[in-house]
């Protein structure tokens, strides 16, 4: 059974710097892609950030490029998404999702194409 599991988030003011990290373990494979996504309320849930294990290139959402980052372990399968001058719009339920499978990099924006979620953690940015 795949357990994805985040940790991290909490209460930031705009311009701080919050971390959030994802592990996956359980099932039958050694090697997890993973994902990040944020939801707002009343919003679709959005792409923020992936890491290709194959060659190391981050890929970003249009609203966190040059804030975020995200980085990781492909050994440990765990990922993190550092977060920097946070803005008060950061504000949302922050996701992590993972796969089995390697897919098109076009496919990597769009929730449905992940397998397996997170409960998910909260960032709030508020002053």
């Amino acid at each position: 059974q795949v357990q994805v599991i985040e940790s991290g988030g909490g209460t930031a003011q705009p311009g701080d710097s919050l971390r959030l990290s994802c592990r996956v373990s359980g099932g039958t494979s050694s090697t997890y892609y993973m994902a990040w996504f944020r939801q707002a309320p009343g919003e679709e849930r959005k792409f923020v950030g992936y890491l290709n294990w194959n060659g190391g290139h981050t890929y970003y959402g249009d609203s966190v490029k040059g804030r975020f980052t995200v980085s990781g372990d492909k050994a440990k399968n765990i990922v993190i998404l550092q977060m920097n001058s946070l803005e008060p719009e950061d504000t949302a339920v922050y996701y992590c999702a993972a796969r089995i499978n390697r897919m098109v990099l076009s496919g990597i924006r769009s929730p449905e194409n992940w397998n397996f979620w997170g409960q998910g953690t909260q960032v709030t940015v508020s002053s």
